[in-house]
C-alpha cells in the first residue's frame, strides 16, 4: 500500500486554531523524532552546540551533514540521524528530547510548519503556516486547543524567527552573487560564517579585519561576549562579502584590491 501523498501530509493552517497535545504518556511520544531531513538554521547551532559544551567545528563533524539541494544556491546543512534501522535522531531518548530547552526551531514549531521568504524592502518576513498531518502523531487528535499566535509564544518560536529571518533574507535573495570565478570563495565564506561561528570569530580577531572595516568599539567588545550579537554580525558581513551591500564601511585608508 502507498503511504499518504506529501499533499495530504502539509496541510494549509486555515481557521484560527487547531488541536494538539504531546506528553510523555501518549502513545507515540518521540515518534515524530526519526527519519529527519531537518535543516538547522545558524541560531539552531548557537544554541545546540553551547548546549553540549562544544565548539561548532566539533558539533558540525559530529552531529551534521552538508548538502546542496532544492530551491536554495546555498549550502545547507541538515541534522544527521543514528545509523541505526530506525534513524532516530541523535538528540532523543525514550524519556523524550535531551536538549528540549535547546532544540531547533522546526522541533518547537512541529505539529506546524512554516514557509516563509524575505522581499527587499520589508522589514517582516512574508510567510504561510501548515499543518504536518503525520498519521503517526496522536497528538493532533488531543482535545487541548491552540491559536497561532498562542503556539508560537509557547513553543518560543517567535524568538528563533527573530534571530533567523536576516538569514533567511540573505539565502532566498535573488540578487546574483558576482564572477563564476568568485563563487567558490564566497560559498566558503557563506558556510563559515552562518554556521562555524568559532571560526567566524578567529577570521574576524585573528586577521587584520578591524584594520581594514570601521566597526564602533562598543559592538567589537559585544561580540567577544555575546555569540548572538557575533551572530547577527555574521549576517551583515555575508550581505557585504556575498552581495556587495553596504553593511559594513570599509576604512578610508585602505586601498581596494
Amino acid at each position: 500500500m502507498n503511504g499518504p501523498k506529501e499533499n495530504d501530509i502539509f496541510r494549509p493552517f486555515e481557521g484560527e486554531t487547531f488541536h494538539f497535545n504531546c506528553y510523555k504518556e501518549i502513545e507515540c511520544f518521540t515518534r515524530c523524532c526519526a527519519r529527519l531531513r531537518l535543516i538547522l538554521t545558524p541560531y539552531d547551532i548557537l544554541r545546540i552546540k553551547n548546549r553540549l559544551c562544544i565548539s561548532s567545528n566539533d558539533f558540525l563533524e559530529k552531529y551534521t551533514d552538508t548538502i546542496i539541494e532544492g530551491r536554495t544556491r546555498f549550502p545547507m546543512v541538515r541534522l544527521k540521524m543514528l545509523g541505526s534501522e530506525k534513524q532516530v535522531c541523535p538528540f532523543v531518548t525514550r524519556y523524550g528530547c535531551e536538549i528540549y530547552e535547546d532544540r531547533p526551531g522546526a522541533c518547537r514549531l512541529y505539529p506546524l510548519g512554516r514557509a516563509s521568504t524575505m522581499v527587499a524592502g520589508e522589514k517582516a518576513a512574508r510567510e504561510k503556516y501548515f499543518i504536518v498531518n503525520e498519521s503517526h502523531c496522536l497528538g493532533l487528535r488531543e482535545e487541548k486547543n491552540w491559536s497561532l499566535e498562542s503556539w508560537l509564544n509557547n513553543e518560543g518560536v517567535n524568538e528563533y524567527k527573530r534571530m533567523n529571518d536576516q538569514w533567511l533574507g540573505i539565502i532566498t535573495s535573488p540578487r546574483s552573487l558576482g564572477s563564476d570565478n568568485d563563487t567558490t570563495r564566497k560559498l566558503q565564506m557563506f558556510f563559515m560564517a552562518s554556521y562555524n561561528l568559532d571560526k567566524f570569530r578567529k577570521f574576524l580577531f585573528e586577521s587584520n579585519f578591524f584594520d581594514r572595516f570601521e566597526v564602533v568599539p562598543n559592538l567589537k567588545e559585544k561580540m567577544t561576549k555575546d555569540e548572538v550579537v557575533l551572530m547577527r554580525f555574521s549576517f551583515e558581513w555575508l550581505k557585504f562579502s556575498l552581495f556587495g551591500e553596504k553593511t559594513l564601511k570599509p576604512k578610508s585608508n585602505v586601498i581596494a584590491q
